[in-house]
This record gives structure tokens, sequence and C-alpha cells, in this order.
């Protein structure tokens, strides 16, 4: 896994205060989906650094953010955008079903 981590104490700063497209990973140990898309949401940062920057956001250790976006299904992918959620993706899927949904960001 290479994303980086965000939490409550540094979100505003790595999200909502961000340059460009953010893509935030809601995710938890636990959760098998969460740790099969992982490997494919670092393919898509690094085959596009400029383009989208994608976080990882642990659910259990940050509930606040987790209850304030209505993550209730995970994994989640939310894209932010100056400060404001411009996409939510849910669920575990394939790097062309996820490629297809982030077009808007990566084109």
């Amino acid at each position: 896994m290479t994303a980086k981590a965000t939490t409550s104490a540094t979100f505003e700063q790595d999200v909502l205060n961000a340059e460009g497209a953010v893509l935030v990973d809601f995710w938890a140990e636990w959760c098998g989906p969460c740790r099969m898309v992982a490997p494919v949401l670092d393919q898509i940062q690094s085959e596009n650094p400029d383009k989208i920057t994608v976080l990882k956001l642990n659910v259990d250790e940050n509930p606040d953010l987790a209850m304030k976006y209505q993550i209730t299904s995970i994994p989640a992918m939310k894209v932010f955008q100056g400060g404001e959620v411009k996409k939510t993706i849910i669920g575990a899927k394939p790097k062309f079903a996820l490629e297809q949904d982030l077009a808007a960001f990566l084109g």
C-alpha cells in the first residue's frame, strides 16, 4: 500500500484544502474488499500522479469522519475537489471500472 493515510487531525489540510482532486478511500483492517481495492487505487495513483491524489482513511480510527460523510458500507471512495465531495464510489471494483468512475478527474 503506497497511498498515504489521512486522519481526523489532518483531513482538512490533506483533503479539504488540497489542490486538485483527492480520492479518499474509507476502509478498515478487517475489510477484505478494502484490501482487494487498495492495490488498484495505488496503481491508479501511480499512473496519474498529477491528476489525482489517493488517501486512505481508517473508519475504525476516525469514526467522526465516517459519520460526517455517511459511510455506511466499505470500501467507500469519495473524490473531493475544492473541499467538496464531487463523486462517491461504493464497493470494490476492477481497475477499468474504477477508471471509468474517475474519468472526469483522470481525463
